[in-house]
């Protein structure tokens, strides 16, 4: 089995711990404050360091690493590094100046987040913002050593900075709910710094030296200035949308918002479990073939890695469509969080993930493009597609509600994948569409199939097991175990190579930990 395999796998089975430490905390935030006031301000002032800001990390991390690599191919690793702490330094100084012009501009900030808050939620929400913004330093910083650990293959270690960031959360749920929901803000902000600091003793043993070097006529930092602005929009499309989404939800109510800060966890929870862990390794290869010319083969890489994804998601969007209703029960239901909160955050969450195969494979397809050095592509795309999903929210919030603003971010993100299949082909004329609709089609078709076993054996158990949270978990899972099994039975006759060599690298890894085990 190949590195890059060995690495998706681990780093897979580190993301599913990540993300279930991540499932329990919100799963905890649920029972604690339901869809009230406070789950409401809270997610709206972590959302502003937590999203808004990630997205100029995750966009400092994608231009950092072609550029990198770049460097230390044509001149040094010294030279390098010398770049990466130029960078380093220029994001200490620009956060500390966005943090203290948040801090004085919070009220403002909130407005434009969250235009329907009023009175005392209102400055409830700039209260908690002043208190997180500060943390965008770090947010930047977890970025960016996270970009660094990649371009070493370690891919690993990025995957477990969920964990601490959770458990620290978990634990201020559990004291704030019985002194002062203003603790929950606070330990957000210790669990945030937690993310950077968890990082720093790998980064430094992969021969990272920190210097106060801030070489502000480095030609190589001019060229990543160009590239910045391009990726902060082509990269944080999906948060974007996030963000416009949750914002015209506070004119709905903060139980709306509550409930779409749900649901866009548990779509965040697949994308990362599923998508995050195969680009990580895909991403910095990728770069290093644009870098050595192979074109044929980051084509062929760029289609697999697409097909990989589109095998993957398509079984989850249709289970979720079919299972929703009883996973948020599952996940969320109990104590503040209602049977009412269940159904509105279950109706976005069908219609939200909807979308999450068009974006994921837009986050594909973008690192392509930046593996090129082409950032200017993906951000026009990425903006004809939040001008659209705008427009499309205004269309529908009226007449629809709150699943029109889900609706239109599924809408929009479709509009968006088509134009960057048009613009990949304009760049790379080997590249074809033929083969991914191919695998969507047989993908779909052992979905639907999928469903109807989903549903048959969960209306079968539900009336003899779903009595009390633990058969409801085996309920569910039975009911997913058995539609996986149809799923796969009808791939591997259809003689999909994507789910066959998925199969094979699960297998193998499977059986390279037994012998691991008996030796």
């Amino acid at each position: 089995m190949s590195k890059a395999a060995k690495a998706t796998i681990l780093l897979m089975i580190v993301t599913i711990f990540s993300k279930f430490i991540g499932l329990a905390r919100d799963s905890v935030l649920a029972s604690a404050y339901g869809t009230g006031k406070y789950a409401a301000v809270y997610s709206t002032a972590n959302n502003i360091p937590i999203v808004l800001f990630a997205v100029i990390g995750s966009a400092l991390a994608t231009s950092l690493i072609p550029l990198y690599n770049k460097l230390r191919v044509e001149d040094s690793e010294q030279r390098a590094l010398g770049f990466l702490n130029t960078v380093i330094n220029i994001v200490i100084l620009v956060c500390i100046v966005l943090s203290i012009v948040g801090i004085i501009f919070a009220g403002p900030i909130v407005k434009i987040f969250a235009p329907g808050y009023k009175g005392d939620i209102f400055q409830l929400c700039v209260q908690y913002t002043r208190i997180l913004l500060p943390s965008i330093i770090f947010v930047a910083l977890a970025n960016i050593y996270t970009a660094y650990l990649q371009i070493k293959k370690r891919y690993v270690v990025p995957g477990f900075i969920g964990m601490p960031y959770s458990i620290i959360v978990i634990i201020s749920i559990l004291i704030s709910a019985h002194t002062d929901p203003i603790i929950l803000v606070i330990g957000t902000f210790i669990a945030i710094m937690s993310k950077a600091i968890f990082q720093m003793p790998f980064v430094y043993k992969e021969g990272y030296k920190y210097s106060y070097k801030l070489d502000l006529k480095d030609p190589v930092m001019k060229d990543m200035m160009v590239l910045i602005i391009p990726v902060v929009i082509g990269v944080g499309a999906n948060q974007i949308n996030s963000i416009v989404d949750k914002s015209l939800a506070s004119l709905l109510g903060t139980n709306v918002v509550a409930s779409f800060n749900y649901a866009v966890r548990l779509y965040e929870f697949v994308q990362a479990l599923l998508i995050t862990s195969i680009l990580s390794v895909i991403y910095p290869k990728l770069a290093s073939l644009a870098v050595s010319k192979q074109i044929n083969i980051f084509v062929d890489s760029l289609k697999k890695t697409m097909n990989i994804i589109i095998v993957v998601l398509v079984p989850v969007i249709i289970g979720c469509g079919v299972l929703a209703g009883p996973i948020v029960e599952i996940l969320f239901q109990r104590n503040a969080f209602t049977s009412k909160d269940t159904i509105m955050t279950a109706n976005i969450l069908i219609i939200y993930v909807t979308g999450i195969l068009a974006f994921s494979l837009r986050d594909v397809i973008s690192r392509g493009f930046y593996s090129m050095e082409d950032s200017k592509t993906p951000m026009i795309n990425s903006i004809i597609a939040i001008v659209f999903n705008i427009g499309l929210n205004l269309l529908f919030i009226k007449p629809l509600g709150y699943r029109g603003l889900a609706l239109a971010t599924a809408i929009s993100s479709y509009i968006g994948l088509f134009l960057f299949f048009i613009s990949l082909k304009k760049k790379v004329n080997k590249f074809s569409v033929r083969d991914n609709i191919e695998v969507f089609v047989k993908s779909l078709i052992a979905s639907v199939l999928m469903s109807v076993v989903v549903l048959l054996v969960f209306n079968f158990l539900k009336p003899i097991l779903f009595a009390n949270l633990i058969m409801k978990v085996i309920t569910l899972g039975i009911s997913i175990l058995f539609g996986m099994a149809m799923y796969g039975v009808v791939m591997y006759f259809m003689k999909v190579d994507e789910y066959n060599m998925l199969l094979n690298l699960f297998k193998t890894g499977f059986d390279s930990k037994i012998k691991l085990i008996k030796k």
